[in-house]
């Protein structure tokens, strides 16, 4: 899988929000964003607890290939999963009292490779975080979620538009 580490902004304000009604739909919208991961993105997901940011990527992992157990790596910070020679981390920053903690942790130079990086809670790291390609949003609504998805790259656009039926 080779795509471009474009990271510039985007020309526009790219975002959608559309309704997931069960936890089958969280994770087939993470299935669809499978399709735009590539060396160096960055996709960060904010929402409270259990609104459905794991199952979301799970998804996306599932999609690409990944076998072993998903879960949220909060006591751990960090999981890795490799598909394809392309090396996928997986973090949660939800225990952070601080932002302090995430250099704490040692954990930058993560967000500066080829490694793609799906950040749960990533306010909790601060200012510390690079931008994302891609942020979701996940609420609350009803029996089901409404995810809001805003891309701060060209990258994260082209994740956007591939997704955008979901």
């Amino acid at each position: 899988m080779t795509h471009s580490q474009d990271h510039s902004q985007p020309p526009a304000k790219a975002h959608w929000t559309t309704y997931l009604p069960d936890e089958g739909a969280t994770a087939g919208l993470g299935a669809k964003l499978a399709a735009c991961i590539g060396p160096g993105v960055r996709i960060y997901l904010r929402g409270e607890l259990g609104s459905g940011k794991t199952t979301l990527i799970r998804g996306l992992l599932r999609a690409l290939g990944v076998k072993d157990t998903v879960k949220s790596p909060s006591y751990a910070l960090v999981e890795l999963y490799v598909v394809s020679r392309l090396n996928l981390y997986h973090f949660d920053f939800y225990r952070f009292l601080d932002a302090h903690e995430f250099e704490d942790a040692g954990l930058a130079d993560y967000f500066h490779g080829e490694g793609v990086c799906l950040v749960e809670w990533p306010e909790r790291a601060g200012d510390a975080l690079p931008p994302p390609d891609l942020e979701l949003t996940l609420a609350y609504s009803g029996t089901g979620r409404e995810i809001s998805a805003k891309a701060h790259s060209a990258a994260g656009e082209r994740c956007l538009a591939k997704s955008q039926d979901a």
